[in-house]
């Protein structure tokens, strides 16, 4: 490993955070500078009471101008006088000495008004002659910055992490780009699209996800190959397999017409008829495993499927009853007559399989909103419990607790299964007590 990544990850990490703190602490600086001054209309209104208190200062009448300067101050609620340059007390309040400046005796209205002071500064609006001045501690309406507190809160913390948000959904987005290619690499390969290259899919990325995206490829390949080869094998197994078998079946056939043929050849000709029943469910079983298809081609009613096969059971098993209670109807959309068929077939075969001669086999169906439960109960001697997942496995026989006959080799539970996967319906198993065993099968509606 390189740790490109790692490395990747920093940079724009790093830089990322150090750009988006340095921009919003000049963002804000900005911002608290331009709100630092006073509005044009405030400007203004202090313009013009500067031009009322000189207008009233040069026709010297000192009550008149005394009476203006009190009902101003009570209606802002402040602090005003006139005084001269010199700090020479004119009209209005007391003049204080701590108001004096130095060359100014108070802020001029252009000035900067810091934000953090505690009292409200004295703004100093000078008369014509440039001596004399009138000074009004800035009534809190005016005060700039009403907002700042709620601004400051905005640009130093939900700002930052809205951007920090934003910066980790785009990490996000880059980190699961290349691991949702790996998932519909994966998907694509496990659907048995085995040329599937997901390095191809991240074009020219170049990291670890590129290196994990090359060890998926090499790993997709060689066990397609595999499978591949497994598929021909079983291929050319099928039709080495079949080619003799057909030769033997019609020599037996010859021999098997004769007048009197012999114990042997009889022998000969069942066991030829088991061998090939096993390697065609072995393929067909092979088939369901590798490719595992979904049939959803036609509608299926289940009731005319049943009929026929319990017919067919009790013309292949007579030594048994078969006990059906079945409504009229049982419709199933989007359903394969064939794989459901052999599906049933082979697990009603199975308990009658294992029922002893003069019982029963009971078939059933109940029904929800959206699917059919088909019962099927006989009355054999069951399963052990640990064995009832293990009874759909392939070749899997309990010899022990279920008398088998010779032409059963452990596949028809397994190849229900698999057909009914292909049709989206279910099985499972579950003893009955004292003694049988209860096949379930769901069947969805649609």
């Amino acid at each position: 490993m390189t740790n490109k990544l790692f490395f990747k990850l920093c940079m724009i990490i790093a830089t990322s955070v150090v750009i988006l703190f340095y921009l919003l602490n000049q963002i804000t600086n900005k911002t608290e500078e331009g709100m630092s001054y006073l509005s044009s209309d405030d400007k203004q209104t202090l313009v013009t009471w500067g031009k009322k208190a000189e207008r009233l200062y040069l026709l010297d009448d000192q009550v008149q101008l005394d009476n203006w300067l009190d009902t101003l101050q009570k209606q802002e609620n402040t602090w005003m006088v006139i005084a001269k340059f010199n700090v020479e007390h004119i009209a209005g309040e007391t003049l204080k000495s701590d108001h004096y400046l130095g060359y100014n005796l108070g802020r001029n209205i252009d000035w900067q008004i810091h934000l953090y002071f505690a009292h409200n500064p004295v703004m100093q609006i000078p008369f014509s002659d440039h001596k004399t001045s009138l000074l009004i501690y800035l009534p809190s309406r005016m005060k700039p910055g009403a907002y700042w507190k709620h601004t400051k809160i905005t640009l130093q913390i939900i700002v930052p992490t809205i951007l920090l948000i934003f910066l980790s959904y785009l990490l996000y987005r880059y980190i699961m780009k290349p691991l949702n290619q790996l998932n519909i690499a994966t998907r694509d390969f496990s659907k048995g699209k085995f040329d599937v290259s997901a390095k191809k899919m991240m074009g020219v990325r170049n990291d670890e996800f590129s290196e994990l995206a090359k060890t998926f490829d090499q790993m997709a390949s060689r066990i397609g190959e595999q499978i591949i080869n497994q598929r021909q094998l079983i291929a050319d197994l099928s039709h080495e397999l079949r080619t003799p078998l057909t030769r033997l079946d019609i020599a037996l056939e010859k021999e098997s017409s004769a007048l009197n043929p012999s114990e042997n050849i009889v022998r000969i000709d069942r066991e030829s008829k088991h061998i090939r029943k096993l390697v065609e469910d072995t393929l067909t079983f092979a088939w369901l495993e590798n490719e595992q298809p979904e049939l959803k081609q036609e509608s299926l009613e289940l009731i005319d499927l049943l009929d026929v096969l319990i017919e067919d059971a009790k013309f292949e098993f007579p030594n048994r009853h078969i006990i059906s209670n079945l409504p009229d109807s049982a419709l199933i959309c989007n359903s394969s007559h064939r794989a459901a068929g052999q599906a049933l077939e082979n697990i009603l075969r199975n308990a009658l399989r294992y029922t002893p001669e003069g019982k029963s086999v009971s078939v059933s169906i109940t029904q929800n909103s959206s699917s059919f439960e088909l019962f099927i109960c006989d009355q054999g001697p069951g399963v052990p419990e640990q064995y009832l997942k293990t009874i759909f496995k392939p070749f899997f026989r309990i010899d022990t607790s279920r008398t088998v006959s010779s032409d059963s080799f452990g596949l028809g539970l397994a190849l229900a299964k698999r057909q009914l996967a292909t049709i989206r319906a279910q099985v499972d198993a579950k003893n009955i007590i004292p003694t049988g065993l209860r096949m379930t099968v769901y069947f969805p509606k649609q």
